[in-house]
């Protein structure tokens, strides 16, 4: 399940209105990464859009009604609009109607209706996998490898397309008042009972504990996504997401405004593909023609927005304000800058946009999957293959990021 911090650009008081608790972020296997410093409103529907975007226009105008797509195609996401979804929104482009109320964000593309759903607090907390197998009419969820791996049996998804090629989720820090940390082994060695403080149930927490990186004593889950307990004391540890904090404690959070030192979860070896798209198994078969043709378009979804987020970008900051979710634009083009620059979003071990490496994913099924059995968690199955949750066969592989 991804658990994402709440970032607003307003003060630490109104900040701890908002409690979150959202769907599943994170991955790692063992050697820790350098640190990082760095730097209720009603419905209002933009003009609804029937223009083929540059995303789509190398393709027929009907490529999706004629593959047989669903219609509308629903995709949950696991959060708010916000930066970290860019590629799916791409796929509509700015222009597409939205309705806060419902979270939805839609816009005809290739012949068919796309409807984005938003997560987290919209779905009531849900995981965008649960709420696939509740809600008939979800056809793809955002869904962590973590969360694949351990729901194995009891809510099967196979990822066909990611967008980022390391998962944001990390660690922070005061680098003043901690300036030899810089790993989550470090922070580990240093934190205190209850020093660092996280979401309950973060699959990437089960990996830091079970790998002995962390001990469960260290936690404190009673975490809520508002920064007033890491600004007033000074000397916690605290999740986030490198394209939110890092930019919203140096720039907006009152009583802050400095850097943060940050680590990865990723580098600490919990190696997921954070928010891949993903289907129920049967549809790898059942929509095969489908797949074919919108896996593509997701792929050079991906690369219009990195290449020029920018319109995308200011509309999610319009959105997400609309949902009571205070988002910039500069806070997105901040987003988009630490996703190269940390090499979140990138072609990885092959030269192509969104494919996934089944050797670094069954290593990482290898390590957490005993420890997750260990821990008697219900959906673990034993002698889980890569393939069972990752399918590359409708990327294509002439669509690079170039980076």
């Amino acid at each position: 399940m991804k658990k994402r911090t709440v970032t607003l650009s307003v003060s630490v008081a109104a900040l701890a209105l908002i409690a979150v608790s959202c769907g599943s972020k994170s991955s790692s296997t063992t050697t820790a990464a350098p640190e990082t410093t760095a730097a209720s409103v009603e419905t209002t529907a933009a003009p609804e859009t029937t223009a083929v975007t540059e995303t789509t226009a190398a393709m027929s105008a009907t490529a999706l009604k004629d593959a047989g797509c669903p219609d509308p195609m629903v995709i949950q996401t696991d959060w708010f609009p916000e930066a970290d979804h860019g590629w799916t929104y791409q796929l509509i482009g700015p222009n597409g109607t939205q309705d806060p109320k419902k979270g939805s964000y839609t816009g005809q593309v290739a012949g068919i209706t796309i409807d984005i759903r938003a997560g987290g607090p919209a779905i009531g907390y849900s995981s965008p996998a649960k709420q696939m197998y509740q809600d008939p009419d979800v056809w793809a969820a955002y869904v962590d490898t973590g969360d694949a791996i351990r729901n194995a049996t009891t809510q099967p998804v196979v990822a066909v397309f990611a967008s980022y090629e390391k998962s944001p989720q990390m660690i922070q820090w005061d680098p003043a008042k901690y300036p030899d940390v810089k790993t989550l082994a470090d922070v580990g060695a240093t934190a205190g009972e209850g020093q660092i403080r996280v979401f309950e149930g973060g699959a990437y927490i089960d990996y830091m504990v079970g790998k002995g990186i962390w001990k469960a004593s260290q936690l404190d889950t009673s975490y809520d996504g508002s920064p007033s307990l890491f600004v007033s004391k000074g000397d916690l540890f605290q999740q986030g997401y490198a394209t939110a904090e890092i930019y919203s404690y140096q720039n907006l959070i009152d009583g802050w405004k400095k850097p943060i030192a940050t680590a990865l979860t990723y580098d600490a070896g919990f190696t997921i593909y954070q928010s891949a798209l993903s289907v129920k198994p049967e549809s790898i078969t059942k929509d095969a023609a489908c797949l074919k043709a919108f896996v593509p378009m997701a792929q050079k979804a991906l690369v219009d927005y990195m290449a020029d987020p920018k319109a995308v970008n200011d509309m999610l900051a319009g959105y997400g304000t609309s949902m009571n979710w205070a988002e910039s634009s500069e806070g997105n083009a901040a987003a988009t800058v630490v996703m190269k620059e940390q090499g979140l979003v990138g072609d990885g071990v092959t030269p192509v946009a969104g494919d996934m490496d089944c050797e670094r994913i069954q290593k990482l099924i290898d390590e957490f999957n005993p420890l997750e059995k260990a821990a008697n968690v219900e959906g673990v199955k034993e002698g889980l293959q890569c393939a069972e949750i990752i399918d590359n066969q409708f990327i294509d592989p002439s669509i690079s990021l170039g980076f």
